[in-house]
């Protein structure tokens, strides 16, 4: 088998939900052994986030959710009650074999079964310890439960999404979870190189809300620049024009102009050639300015062919463009289908026989994602994980 960038680093996932989930996928993806401590009975809450779930043979539906799959492959799962003191003494046997601990307990959650940083840093002082929670280990909000359309509200997102006069709009998936999950793996593979330097562990503090006003970037930084709030746009641009989602004769079509050249070409394209050397046009600054007037010209323009013949059209003069995909749209791009995104994996609960998940977008030259584990079921693993980690019978 191909070597993996993190084999040989075992993870310790006392996560559930998305944000946790996501990382450990990503972790396990790259190589590392990540086994997946569930609730006994219960599992990971997501497993009945649904439907869909997973058919079987007669086309009824499991106990698997698609939601659960979205996040837990390459991992194995155990079945350990914490509130019991043998589940905790497990645990702890199992962290005597652990690179990483995540988990996302609300702050203080872990401490009632022995197993908060501070109660364990210096018995496995090698010992990675990530915490996600919903607004952090310190500050006036750290005891809340944190969840990903509430994080995208406080953290500002939904002020900047959805239409100018209409309601704010969270993002279509639960992108605060996501970016908690990336940012706990980055986090988590700086603390990996440090320990390799060093010898010692640390605790590494991931917040929802932290991240999500990270991601917020330049509409962030225009307001710590301006000191003013800014508008919803809709598929607008608040910096650039055009640059947003415009009607033709018959689909939506996307044109992202980033520069003045592109601009020129765009004009020259749709029969408005005199607006490349127009004051009111000519810079994208007096575009921004008189985008209200720019866009109904652009518009009118656009209503008089297809979608496809402008696509067309724009891309041979190297102006970006593309349409607004569906789904099933996404799936049979040709580029798409190059590209390798979905993966079928082997699932035994599936009547098919296996089930379909997004690919890893990490393209590595030397030591490339593997799909290893499908999603697994409730404890599937328990006696591997018994055997592999500390070498007894289940």
């Amino acid at each position: 088998m191909t070597a993996m960038s993190l084999q040989g680093v075992r993870v310790l996932d006392l996560t559930r939900i998305l944000a946790g989930p996501s990382a450990t996928q990503t972790l396990g993806d790259l190589g590392a052994d990540v086994v997946k401590v569930e609730k006994p009975g219960e599992g990971d809450d997501t497993r009945t986030w649904g439907p869909p779930f997973v058919a079987d043979k007669d086309g009824q539906p499991t106990s698997e959710s698609a939601y659960y799959l979205c996040a837990n492959r390459n991992k194995r799962s155990i079945e350990i009650d914490l509130s019991k003191p043998d589940g905790q003494a497990l645990i702890f046997s199992l962290l005597g074999h652990a690179d990483v601990l995540i988990e996302n307990y609300k702050v203080g959650g872990l401490a009632a079964y022995g197993l908060s940083y501070a109660q364990l840093k210096d018995r496995f002082p090698r010992l990675i310890y990530c915490s996600i929670t919903g607004f952090g280990q310190t500050g006036p909000y750290a005891s809340r439960a944190g969840y990903d359309f509430l994080i995208q509200g406080i953290g500002g997102i939904m002020s900047l999404t959805g239409a100018p006069d209409g309601e704010p709009m969270k993002v279509g998936v639960a992108v605060a979870d996501v970016m908690a999950g990336m940012y706990a793996c980055v986090g988590i593979l700086a603390a990996l190189r440090h320990r390799d330097e060093t010898g010692c562990g640390q605790h590494i503090d991931i917040s929802l809300l932290d991240t999500q006003i990270a991601w917020l970037i330049n509409a962030a930084t225009n307001y710590l620049t301006s000191d003013k709030n800014p508008q919803r746009f809709g598929n607008g641009h608040p910096n650039i024009v055009p640059y947003q989602v415009f009607s033709t004769a018959t689909d939506p079509l996307i044109i992202a102009v980033g520069n003045d050249g592109q601009f020129r070409k765009l004009c020259e394209v749709i029969g408005l050639s005199e607006l490349a050397d127009h004051p009111e046009f000519a810079t994208n600054v007096a575009r921004v300015k008189h985008r209200h007037a720019l866009i109904a010209k652009i518009d009118a323009a656009l209503l008089r062919q297809t979608r496809d013949h402008w696509i067309h059209a724009l891309e041979r003069v190297s102006v970006p463009c593309g349409p607004v995909n569906t789904l099933s749209q996404v799936f049979d791009d040709p580029h798409v289908r190059h590209r390798e995104m979905v993966v079928s994996m082997p699932h035994r609960a599936a009547g098919s026989g296996s089930v379909r998940v997004l690919a890893n977008p990490i393209r590595l030259s030397e030591t490339p994602v593997q799909y290893r584990i499908t999603p697994p079921m409730r404890d599937e693993h328990r006696a591997e994980i018994l055997r592999d980690w500390l070498g007894r019978e289940a």
